[in-house]
């Protein structure tokens, strides 16, 4: 038995062909409910991704949270042992950022780092990974790139944040950031990867603290 010639759209032949039905087998009556039930399970995709989306946002820059970002570096890392690509972490730590809060208070520091945040993502590749690892520290996930590529990027991001001036409420802001820079080894968890790029980041800090040290006694 034949039924009508009511249209369908993919979700529903998909829906259809998932139950192991045709277009003739089913009524028009019965059509339209499962149009209304494949847009319901369309809908809820939707929401779904968004909300999963949201899970894997940091509260207050718009860049991955740190178990996102521990994910992703994870991947990463599966990649280049199966592969044998090359790619690197680097860390970030901003300079003086307690002090900041102190003086002009949160909103200011939140200013910062949405700020930073935004440098970040607009200074690295689509498939490169930024993420909030917690307080003033930032990484980033440096697909495809070598030791070399990883340290020439660190200076190249220092000295923009370094330049940079960020307004907020009518005051200018500069913040300084210690970078360091990790090529991801073979046989390497995500925590000890970021471990090496934070121990990095404070060997840059120290040089930093010592060649303002010396300037100031010249």
């Amino acid at each position: 038995m034949r039924f009508g010639k009511m249209k369908i759209g993919s979700a529903t032949s998909q829906l259809l062909q998932g139950l192991g039905l045709s277009r003739r087998d089913v009524s028009d009556a019965a059509l339209a409910a499962l149009e209304r039930l494949a847009a319901e399970r369309e809908s809820l995709a939707e929401r779904l991704a968004a909300a999963e989306a949201l899970a894997d946002r940091d509260a207050l820059a718009p860049v991955l949270n740190r178990r996102a970002f521990m994910r992703e570096l994870h991947r990463t890392m599966s990649e280049v042992e199966r592969y044998r690509t090359p790619a690197a972490v680097l860390y970030l730590d901003l300079d003086g950022f307690k002090a900041l809060n102190d003086s002009y208070g949160h909103a200011a520091g939140d200013a910062v780092l949405r700020h930073v945040g935004l440098m970040l993502l607009d200074s690295v590749r689509e498939s490169d990974v930024v993420g909030r690892l917690g307080g003033d520290e930032f990484g980033v996930i440096l697909n495809r790139a070598t030791a070399d590529e990883a340290h020439a990027k660190a200076a190249a991001l220092s000295e923009k944040l370094n330049s940079a001036v960020i307004l907020h409420e009518g005051m200018a802001h500069r913040v300084r950031a210690s970078f360091g820079a990790h090529a991801i080894a073979l046989v390497e968890d995500p925590e000890t990867a970021v471990a090496r790029a934070d121990e990095a980041m404070y060997a840059d800090k120290f040089a930093r603290r010592q060649q303002a040290q010396a300037f100031a006694n010249f």
